[in-house]
């Protein structure tokens, strides 16, 4: 199903198959791409001395554009390679100049600075939007009132709701939008005033926010202003943005490279390179139940089972007995065979937390579970059935007394590793993802040279092991900002954020924290100090 993707043509009348997105980042972020794109022919900039009306001196200032590393110049070359001549009579093709594919790898380790850098895809030309404004650092981004100036002059807010309307409006049957947002700085309040616009536009339409962060967000703070204005941050991040979607799910460890992942990846945290393909694999697992196709006469069931859409993920999880739309995102990566070294269940307690700040080995009765699988091998080493996945899980199930509900979504198809995956699977891990029982001799951490695909597991669960991160969150925005006096009042209010505002938010975390640890209370029982 064309979910993710979208067929279109060119002016010339050449076919595109372009994402369904809408990426919005800060002016100068999309290195050697042109923000409209390479599928289109650009119009060429005007000349200024060819403007008549002005007879004075002309200053004209031009950046110098990001070269293109080896990676994406052997792509250009590859796209040319068919480019033929006509000799004699006979048609010749022109052969590219000739790069390894060892070298690709090592350029993308190596040379990598920008998201786009190891990027193959063609974008629409509505799909890249670079903001306007000062700012060329991201640290001068990096608190949730800076982000609030964009749509305060209304034009760039405009602009992007029309963007959006353009990929809505040429879909048949729309599920939802799916939002990841970069909520560790200015970008927060920008996704919650987009939302805002989302939910005016499209009252009815479910969203589903990942609010993502890389290691480097979690870096210790020189000043104790700094710590003050990032803990109000996160604070009021997470109240605003989870008021406007359906499903919020944190994303982002301080350390991959300490994690329990760490057992069969080689991961360096100061290479957002490397944590940005972690979190891709997990959430293109996990909202594999999107993109299948519903269960109907044409349907095969045995190949993916398990379809649900975004509004069925959203009752399934945040519908159920806590009524809770914090969500935990796992993963399994690579995911283990079915039935391990230590019988049923070991599947299960194999995937990891990509969350941060959650409690762990929480026993939560009325916690709620849907789980994603690619690919798995059975026992004896070969790909798993749909029905023999199911049958595991049941049984695994069985023997447990949580999660209170589980929907099971899975797949024969594993996790592909395309070229531009980086190289970060450990010596354990074979060339179909397999776990190995002895270390493949060598060092050096293998790539997509090495591997070519791995079974994957995710499960969303809502449970009350998100406690901790709320209640962090509650004392923080109570400390600092609602109690009389606190440090971090005016900073609020630089932010263009009401005193009326802040107990609202509390409010939020109260209900919460009430539906989590299911108590009898209400909000007006626990007052602010």
């Amino acid at each position: 199903m064309d979910v993710l993707y979208r067929a279109g043509e060119t002016h010339q009348g050449i076919s595109t198959y372009t994402p369904r997105l809408l990426s919005i980042d800060l002016q100068g972020s999309l290195g050697s791409l042109s923000s409209s794109g390479s599928l289109y022919n650009r119009r060429p900039s005007p000349n200024p001395s060819s403007v008549l009306t002005w007879t004075g001196k002309i200053s004209r200032l031009v950046s110098e554009p990001h070269k293109k590393n080896i990676f994406l110049q052997s792509i250009d070359e590859e796209e040319h390679e068919k480019e033929r001549v006509v000799e004699n009579g006979v048609e010749k093709c022109i052969p590219p100049n000739q790069v390894e594919d060892r070298d690709r790898v090592e350029c993308l380790e190596s040379d990598v600075h920008f998201w786009t850098d190891f990027s193959k895809v063609h974008y629409h030309p509505r799909s890249l939007y670079e903001l306007h404004g000062s700012w060329t650092e991201i640290q001068t981004f990096d608190n949730y009132g800076i982000g609030r100036e964009v749509f305060a002059g209304g034009l760039q807010g405009e602009e992007l709701n029309e963007r959006l309307r353009f990929f809505i409006e040429e879909c048949d049957h729309i599920q939802g939008i799916q939002f990841i947002v970069d909520d560790s700085g200015g970008f927060s309040s920008v996704a919650a005033d987009f939302m805002e616009n989302i939910a005016d536009d499209y009252a009815s339409m479910p969203v589903l926010l990942y609010a993502a962060r890389h290691p480097g967000a979690y870096m210790d703070l020189l000043s104790h202003k700094q710590s003050i204005s990032r803990m109000l941050h996160d604070a009021v991040s997470l109240s605003k943005l989870s008021s406007l979607c359906k499903l919020l799910m944190p994303i982002g460890l301080p350390s991959l490279t300490e994690s329990k992942l760490s057992t069969f990846l080689h991961i360096e945290d100061a290479k957002t390179y490397h944590s940005s393909a972690v979190y891709a694999a997990a959430l293109h697992s996990a909202c594999l139940p999107f993109r299948m196709e519903m269960p109907g006469p044409t349907a095969d069931s045995s190949y993916a089972a398990g379809a649900i859409d975004i509004n069925g993920i959203v009752q399934t999880l945040a519908g159920q007995a806590h009524q809770n739309m914090i969500t935990i995102l796992d993963v399994a990566m690579p995911a283990p065979s079915l039935i391990g070294e230590h019988g049923s269940g070991c599947f299960q307690r194999s995937v990891h937390s990509l969350t941060p700040e959650i409690a762990e080995d929480v026993e939560d009765l009325q916690s709620v579970e849907s789980f994603s699988v690619l690919g798995a091998f059975h026992s004896g080493g070969y790909r798993a059935s749909i029905s023999e996945v199911e049958d595991s899980f049941y049984s695994a199930y069985q023997q447990i007394t949580n999660p209170k509900f589980l929907h099971l979504s899975a797949a024969v198809c594993p996790l592909p590793i395309p070229l531009p995956f980086p190289s970060i699977f450990g010596n354990l891990v074979g060339q179909q993802g397999e776990l190995l029982s002895s270390p493949i001799p060598g060092s050096k951490p293998r790539g997509s040279l090495d591997v070519s695909s791995i079974p994957m597991a995710t499960r969303l669960r809502s449970s009350n092991a998100i406690l901790p991160f709320i209640e962090k969150r509650l004392g923080n925005l109570r400390r600092f900002g609602i109690c009389r006096g606190a440090a971090g009042g005016q900073l609020l209010q630089s932010w263009g954020l009401e005193r009326k505002s802040w107990k609202i938010w509390g409010s939020h975390y109260l209900r919460w924290l009430c539906c989590l640890m299911t108590l009898k209370c209400t909000v007006t029982q626990i007052r602010f100090c």
